[in-house]
């Protein structure tokens, strides 16, 4: 077996204590270490992750749109995410690894931790039911949950979220404008302005291309209506 050289014999995690630490054992086993790893406990944990996190968040915020908590859940449970949420536990010094994956530096790969973050809890769940294994996991997405942005926002690029601005006050729609091009063709640049009429008002945006300056535009001009 080869381990990351920082692992822990420890039957816990994350402030909870296994009453089968063999279940831990599986749950931080990668399948590059052996035969016995820990691919089917993140196929539940997948599962319940998704669960625990939409049972937050309908509890949480009681008067929002299905929708709205659907993008949430998204933001919360992708892969990026659930491997943040790993790193807090430290994971990664915990996860048995083989040659390869340790070489390679698997310990600090987001698809690894999360994956792995999935197994937890499904393990968790096995040693001692669904009310258990919310309790111990739900605090693990509190500060991922503080830190989303307001719930309107998610899932939603800056042009759509002015436009969605503009038409519900039933306001005429933006205007982009190129101000500029500049740059070899592997290196552009672009500024464009997005000018709305009421209220009169017109911010300037850059980006690598026309759609990424009429976003960062248009950014600018939802910064100044909420301030």
């Amino acid at each position: 077996m080869i381990q990351s050289g920082r692992s822990s014999t420890a039957a816990s995690i994350g402030g909870y204590t296994f009453a089968d630490p063999a279940l831990l054992a599986q749950a931080l086993t990668h399948r590059s270490a052996r035969a016995h790893h820990n691919e089917r406990l993140e196929f539940l944990g997948d599962a319940l992750v998704g669960l625990l996190v939409a049972e937050t968040l309908y509890r949480r915020w009681s008067k929002a749109a299905e929708g709205d908590l659907t993008r949430a859940r998204a933001e919360l449970v992708r892969e990026s995410a659930l491997a943040t949420v790993a790193r807090t536990l430290n994971l990664g010094a915990r996860i048995e690894l083989g040659p390869g994956e340790l070489k390679s530096g698997g310990h600090r790969r987001d698809s690894i931790l999360a994956d792995a973050l999935e197994a937890v809890v499904g393990a968790i769940y096995l040693d001692a039911g669904y009310d258990a294994c919310r309790d111990a996991v739900a605090p693990w997405f509190a500060d991922a949950i503080e830190a989303l942005p307001p719930l309107h926002k998610l899932g939603k690029d800056a042009k759509t979220r002015l436009q969605e601005w503009l038409q519900g006050k039933q306001r005429p729609l933006p205007i982009y404008r190129l101000l500029s091009e500049s740059g070899e063709d592997h290196a552009k640049s672009f500024r464009v302005e997005c000018a709305i009429a009421e209220p009169p008002l017109a911010r300037e945006g850059e980006g690598g291309s026309r759609r990424a300056a009429e976003q960062a535009a248009a950014e600018a001009v939802l910064t100044a209506l909420e301030t």
